[in-house]
């Protein structure tokens, strides 16, 4: 059905077979590691509802068997597909992310925007404070342009620019409008040019954040850009572990979701597996809404990155609680 949608693009942009190819590989694994509680979620309620409709479960508990014993093959299986989608989603998760977000912006969004470069406000170190107005990617270059060094709480550098253009050929950048100002104890030292060719510490990659860098880190790499990114002043520190804290809730939900569907589906009902299945459906889509809307709520304000990630989890351990007590009935 994706190729479908996109094939038309594919074709405009003579995408080579093997980049298709790829990006399909990369794309599966992507919307696997997104999805596959849901995917855990309804395999178990359809297989359990077979047994509940052939009264195999009902045979099972009659032997004197606890509901507790009927439940540990899932709960080992949970745990196989857990520890499979932990490492799908540290390791491997982060490269199919980086293959299918590159090939995405390359050929099938061209003229979106892929990097943060609006107002881009970064703290490089303890004492250097950098800003653009705006920086266009595909030209290099920007617009209002400051850099700004403290000693302590005293300013003693600001230079400043109304245009920035990195030179890929030395790694230079050349500032236009030039202007710098030195706070000296006597006096303060004002630099006026029309133009001029200067080296920065600081990389390209800080004047323009990528929107999904986080999503194609592997834990460590994760680890250490969220740290850097603190000690930069990053006003996106909340996104980035929002995607961290989600990578540990995600292996977790498996097994909440397993207790539900196994407490939903074991009893045996007039309209058979069908109706399982529409309750299994309403119960995942609930639990997507949930986790995209605390998502959400933690990247776009103050709200607690841990918490939003954690909150679905904890509302539907409650739940699936509720329903394993009613369902050993």
């Amino acid at each position: 059905m994706n190729l479908a949608e996109k094939i038309d693009k594919i074709l405009a942009n003579e995408v080579p077979f093997l980049e298709v190819a790829i990006y399909y590989l990369d794309f599966t694994v992507y919307f696997a590691n997104l999805l596959f509680p849901l995917f855990l979620f309804l395999s178990v309620i359809w297989f359990t509802s077979k047994l509940a409709n052939n009264t195999e479960i009902i045979a099972f508990l009659s032997s004197g068997v606890s509901y507790y014993r009927f439940l540990r093959p899932y709960m080992i299986g949970a745990t196989i597909v857990c520890i499979g989608a932990f490492f799908l989603g540290m390791y491997l998760a982060p490269i199919a992310s980086q293959g299918f977000n590159d090939f995405t912006y390359k050929h099938l969004k061209k003229g979106k925007k892929a990097y943060e470069n609006t107002n881009v406000y970064r703290q490089l170190n303890e004492n250097q404070y950098l800003y653009v107005g705006y920086f266009n990617v595909t030209e290099k270059t920007g617009t209002n342009f400051t850099l700004e060094e403290f000693d302590g709480p005293k300013m003693v550098n600001k230079i400043s620019a109304n245009r920035i253009q990195f030179n890929e050929a030395d790694s230079t950048y050349t500032l236009f409008k030039y202007k710098e100002r030195r706070v000296g104890e006597f006096g303060d030292e004002l630099i006026s040019e029309a133009k001029r060719d200067t080296i920065f510490d600081f990389d390209l990659d800080d004047l323009t954040p990528v929107k999904y860098i986080a999503e194609t880190l592997n834990l460590n790499e994760l680890n250490d850009f969220i740290a850097r990114e603190k000690e930069k002043g990053s006003s996106y520190i909340s996104r980035y572990e929002v995607v961290r804290y989600k990578r540990w809730s995600l292996p977790v939900s498996a097994y909440i979701l397993t207790i539900i569907a196994v407490a939903v589906s074991s009893v045996k009902r007039r309209g058979g597996m069908g109706v399982n299945l529409a309750i299994g459906i309403a119960i995942g889509m609930v639990f997507i809404f949930f986790d995209k809307i605390f998502g959400t709520l933690a990247e776009q304000s103050d709200f607690s990155p841990f918490i939003a990630t954690w909150a679905p989890n904890m509302v539907f351990a409650v739940l699936a609680i509720y329903l394993l007590r009613n369902a050993k009935r």
